[in-house]
């Protein structure tokens, strides 16, 4: 079982009704949300507690019945507090008809870079409408499938009405090329967590100095470079004391942890409990 990925790239719902719809509560083994980025859009809505949601840089504090929406390609990633949410998962390309109107004001939009405004507040009308596409992803009454289109397309439509999104600019440019900076560190993360892994070989992986890799690094995912090493390998040992029996020691060194107690250490202070005790209260 393998949850993390810093670019996701799994195949969403089915290939006519490419959506998928995930529900977090603690027990599910991704609770907590590293940095990543996929190709589709997503949103996000908040059914208890609190989400500190961080994407490319900009940070939101979302609470119940607040929404958000995390455009495609953007780095994004989130901290929950006593707290349980939903997102889905879906490829706006797949259901715009070649040809069609809509994917030509699709197309002028995004090509230009046009990133939409992430926060959407409990009781706006883009948040209304999200939690109505939720709804019917939910329950799936029958013909669920063209109201679940049918409130995209108002969506989209009300996030142009209402001018919810911002074009690239010059400095919007430099910012792109520092996420993407940013996207090759976070895939060596992903690829090579277990090996020893240094802030100078994540420095030249982004093709930058250390001290402005830290300044960067910190500005879009909250956390120092090492900060953020640990945090992920703490997650990668979290998922495999759910869904493995493996000794503890032996998931500490896959991680890579070469050191028993730091790794307890470590984990403590990520998860606030024991390893020991969190496998007891979340095995799968």
């Amino acid at each position: 079982m393998k949850f993390l990925a810093s670019h996701e790239s799994s195949t969403r719902g089915t290939f006519d009704f490419p959506i998928e719809l995930y529900y977090v509560d603690k027990m599910h083994p991704r609770y907590e949300m590293p940095f990543h980025w996929h190709m589709e859009f997503e949103l996000m809505l908040v059914l208890s507690g609190e989400f500190f949601l961080m994407t490319d840089g900009r940070s939101y504090l979302l609470h119940k019945g607040d929404a958000a929406i995390i455009s495609a390609g953007a780095v994004h990633g989130g901290t929950p507090s006593d707290c349980v949410y939903e997102c889905v998962v879906f490829d706006m390309n797949r259901f715009l008809g070649s040809g069609s109107v809509c994917q030509a004001k699709y197309n002028a939009l995004f090509e230009r870079g046009a990133q939409i405004e992430p926060y959407q507040p409990a009781g706006s009308v883009t948040c209304q409408l999200i939690d109505r596409l939720f709804e019917a992803m939910e329950k799936e009454p029958e013909g669920y499938e063209f109201v679940t289109i049918g409130l995209m397309w108002q969506l989209f439509g009300q996030i142009l009405l209402q001018h919810s999104y911002t074009v690239s600019t010059s400095e919007n440019k430099r910012n792109d090329r520092s996420t993407a900076q940013m996207k090759a560190a976070l895939e060596r993360i992903r690829k090579n967590y277990a090996s020893r892994i240094t802030l100078e070989d994540l420095a030249s992986t982004a093709e930058m100095t250390p001290e402005h890799f830290c300044r960067v690094f910190h500005s879009i995912t909250g956390r120092s470079p090492i900060d953020y090493l640990n945090y992920y390998r703490v997650e990668c040992a979290a998922e495999l004391l759910c869904s493995t029996e493996d000794p503890i020691t032996e998931i500490a060194y896959s991680c890579g942890f070469s050191d028993s107690s730091y790794f307890n250490r470590m984990f403590r202070r990520y998860k606030a409990e024991a390893p020991g005790k969190y496998r007891k209260l979340h095995s799968i």
